[in-house]
């Protein structure tokens, strides 16, 4: 998988472009659906990652990338779960995540792209 960091807002996957936050499971491309996240908004003053979402467990990596500029927050339960699980979380600005993804074995890593911030 090809995955590379456009702009502010945008990445491109294997020649597709998204314009909003995406789940990497197993190599298939969805939209991150935050709406679990969204109560934590007015604590962090942006809306979290938190344990409530479909995080991609099924792995041995997830790589998390936490926006162009590194600010998406990481709730300590999403830390906590991975620790439990045995699953090593990456995170790192979403154009380093981009690198990580298109290097990665897909069988065993999932991601979580955040595009703004």
């Amino acid at each position: 998988m090809q995955a590379r960091f456009i702009r502010f807002g945008e990445v491109e996957i294997d020649g597709v472009r998204h314009t909003k936050d995406v789940v990497i499971d197993r190599g298939k491309v969805i939209k991150r659906d935050k709406t679990e996240s969204r109560k934590h908004k007015a604590r962090f003053g942006h809306t979290p990652l938190s344990a409530k979402e479909n995080i991609p467990w099924n792995c041995q990596r997830l790589i998390i990338g936490t926006g162009a500029y590194g600010r998406l927050p990481i709730m300590k339960k999403v830390k906590k779960t991975a620790k439990q699980r045995g699953v090593e979380l990456v995170t790192v600005p979403t154009p380093r995540a981009c690198e990580l993804i298109s290097q990665a074995d897909l069988a065993t890593t999932n991601a979580i792209l955040h595009l703004t911030c």
